[in-house]
């Protein structure tokens, strides 16, 4: 719990997506968004300006996450035609992001998240960190993601073991920080979790 809490919306680029298994959907399709992320800060002391996170200090983190997500096409790593996507990106015709747990505005979150969680550590001396993020495809679609401490843990798997009619039960993976890939490589992207709403794409049309 932090004394301190302040925000940061983000625009992460247009971001090109394929979901190989939603074979029930549209969505196995290439498809795209204009995505948004909303960080939330928190800490326990500000520093000497009254500030929970100086956010003219934010330029590299943006720069990373436009890296990853900003005109870029982003692919699960077992998706059965990586082959081809690789293949398009070493002819440039495609900037390609691997993502190695899969893809979808949840691991959107999660791999926003764990980005700015080492920025912000580093950027204030451990002092702030990165409460959670939330993502947004457009103004009905978000995903939210938060790693949850080991007491946190420890009491959903207790809720569970309790009352075992309750299905469902979602475990959210942590701590998988991979390094961010150099510019113009198809590197893998790391680990993601969630939802909420938002209201600032007045004008888009995605569904």
């Amino acid at each position: 719990m932090s004394k301190f809490k302040s925000t940061k919306l983000i625009e992460l680029g247009s971001t090109a997506f394929r979901q190989w298994r939603a074979d029930h959907s549209h969505c196995k399709y290439i498809h795209g968004y204009q995505l948004k992320a909303k960080l939330w800060f928190g800490c326990n002391e500000l520093d000497e300006k009254n500030w929970a996170v100086d956010f003219g200090g934010l330029k590299e983190l943006k720069a990373k996450l436009h890296h990853i997500f900003d005109h870029t096409m982003t692919v699960a790593a077992d998706d059965p035609e990586l082959e081809l996507f690789q293949a398009l990106d070493k002819k440039g015709i495609i900037q390609l992001r691997v993502f190695e747990d899969g893809v979808g505005i949840e691991r959107c979150a999660e791999v926003v998240y764990k980005v700015a969680q080492e920025h912000i550590h580093e950027l204030t001396n451990g002092r702030c960190w990165v409460d959670h993020v939330e993502v947004f495809e457009h103004e009905e679609n978000s995903a939210t993601y938060t790693e949850m401490d080991s007491e946190t843990e420890n009491n959903i798997t207790t809720t569970v073991e309790e009352k075992p009619q309750v299905e469902d039960a979602k475990s959210e993976e942590t701590d998988n920080n991979k390094p961010i890939p150099q510019a113009g490589a198809a590197a893998p992207v790391g680990k993601t979790t969630t939802k909420t709403k938002g209201g600032w794409f007045e004008g888009t049309t995605w569904g």
